[in-house]
């Protein structure tokens, strides 16, 4: 099909639209710019930049954005309306007579916050990120697409001189609310332009749709039942929700409604696989095949097998394929009766149980702080524990203050009356990391209803309740103290602990009531 992307600035283009998975593939090894698998899946490489780039990530302030977005300096960083003008028109100049991959797919699976999308890229293994990604319209639709609401612009090959074009350096995402327009350059990160998506929704549905938009995989139960699992990166977020016992609803971006239900923003998965297994993790390993994209993964010598234990690029290896991948999904994309929320934690100091209950106050307390930890080795000069808040546990991605998203959900789980827990799926008091088969245990317990007429006992730092037995489960291993060396060595490590997340909720204490403040820790 012929495309003209004139109304963009883009001149002369050749422009390949709409093309298959199977076309993307062809297209990508034709040119070099994919690898094929013994699995059938392709892998490119992303080149200078495997993950994104939170400090090159900007907001354009204009009459839109300047009262209503969160200008923290550090996440929300404002870019001005006439550099970004100035900006588009160069990277549209860049794009003009070149091939160009051209998609329209639409971003959330309730028909009644359906959000049409155009994504105009690069490189064709952008674009079948893309198709994977997003969900795609039927030939029907298709036909009556009309304008898109957002549209993505991806040039990786451009780069930005940051003296005249007010980046901080040669890549950029920039978010234009007027424009609704997703803008990057200089990086062949994909992850990029989900998120960018993944960012708008965060501020137009609260503010337009009354709709909590939430960082967290879902999945339901054979009754109906919906559990969401909130967290940041390495927590096992897409690990614990891809059960083959529970239908996926999606791995990432979900949005709550006011009449209780939960959708899928996206229409595919976006997994980590450093040190994938068919063992560990079967579903995931099992996705990927023909049309999943892997990024940034080595092959076993002298073959095109990956060797998913090979971090010599990146520890954050990839792939991205289409939901259906998954064998038990829910179709359409959505759940109902939302009955439990986890809240994954990398606890590096070993002071959280494998699983507690919390209260509605310490729920929006937690919410807003998103304690996860870097340990050694995953960062440069990274020699110990660094303790990590990552405000709704998606902090990169959310415009508004946080405790806008919080005071939407503790609204929502008053209203709903679900069980929300903290998992620590980091380490115990021997730096041992809570095993997977611990954690499905005391989550699948959660799940069945099994937690709900047991003895808890209150953790005396924290202040929220802790299982004292769980079938199934080491009753040991529920108490975190008795992992340490010492009753001193615990109380110490839970003190400090107490003290980071205090000094955290320091920036948010004269937005919060006393009911928020009240679910912090008791130390």
């Amino acid at each position: 099909m012929s495309l003209d992307l004139s109304s963009y600035g883009i001149k002369n283009a050749a422009v390949r639209y709409q093309l298959s998975a199977d076309e993307l593939e062809q297209e990508m090894l034709k040119t070099n710019q994919g690898e094929l698998t013994s699995s059938g899946a392709v892998n490119i490489l992303t080149g200078e930049f495997t993950g994104r780039s939170p400090q090159d990530r900007f907001i354009v302030k204009d009459e839109i954005t300047e009262n209503t977005v969160w200008w923290d300096g550090k996440i929300n960083i404002p870019f001005e309306a006439e550099k970004f003008d100035a900006l588009y028109d160069k990277v549209m100049e860049h794009l003009s007579n070149r091939t160009l991959y051209v998609r329209d797919a639409y971003a959330c699976a309730d028909d009644r916050y359906k959000t049409k999308i155009k994504a105009i890229t690069e490189t064709p293994g952008a674009n079948l990120f893309i198709y994977n990604m997003f969900i795609t319209p039927t030939a029907e639709e298709l036909k009556n697409f009309g304008d898109a609401e957002w549209t993505i612009i991806n040039a990786p090959s451009f780069k930005a001189n940051p003296e005249v074009d007010g980046t901080r350096a040669h890549n950029f995402s920039i978010l234009n609310f007027k424009r609704k327009i997703v803008l990057n350059g200089g990086t062949g990160y994909t992850g990029e332009m989900k998120k960018g998506i993944f960012s708008a929704l965060n501020f137009v549905l609260p503010v337009d749709r009354n709709v909590l938009p939430m960082h967290c995989s879902a999945n339901s139960g054979e009754n109906g039942d919906t559990a969401m699992f909130f967290g940041l990166s390495g927590t096992g977020k897409t690990t614990l929700s891809a059960d083959k016992a529970r239908r996926l609803i999606g791995d990432d971006e979900h949005g709550w409604t006011a009449d209780n239900t939960v959708f899928n923003f996206e229409g595919g998965c976006y997994a980590k696989v450093i040190n994938l297994s068919a063992e560990g993790e079967p579903e995931i390993f099992g996705a990927i095949k023909k049309g999943a994209l892997l990024e940034n993964v080595i092959m076993k010598e002298g073959s095109n097998e990956v060797d998913f234990a090979d971090a010599s690029i990146t520890e954050n290896t990839r792939v991205s394929y289409p939901i259906d991948y998954i064998e038990n999904i829910a179709v359409p994309s959505i759940g109902k009766n939302p009955k439990n929320i986890f809240f994954l934690s990398f606890d590096a100091y070993g002071v959280f149980p494998p699983i507690a209950k919390l209260n509605p106050d310490q729920a929006a307390y937690l919410f807003i702080s998103g304690y996860t930890s870097k340990v050694a080795g995953t960062e440069a000069g990274v020699t110990e524990p660094q303790t990590t808040f990552s405000s709704c546990f998606g902090a990169p991605f959310m415009p508004l203050h946080p405790t806008k998203y919080a005071e939407m959900l503790s609204d929502k789980v008053a209203e709903s009356g679900v069980n929300v827990w903290l998992i620590n799926t980091g380490w115990n008091g021997k730096k041992q990391r809570m095993s997977l088969k611990d954690t499905r245990a005391v989550i699948n317990a959660a799940l069945d209803g099994k937690l709900n007429d047991i003895a808890y006992r209150k953790d005396a730092f924290f202040g929220f309740e802790v299982p004292v037995a769980i079938d199934g489960v080491d009753a040991e291993k529920l108490d975190p103290a008795t992992s340490f060396d010492s009753q001193e060595a615990y109380e110490k490590n839970a003190k400090v602990l107490a003290d980071k997340f205090k000094e955290n909720f320091k920036k948010f204490e004269e937005f919060a009531s006393a009911e928020l403040l009240s679910g912090g820790p008791l130390v």
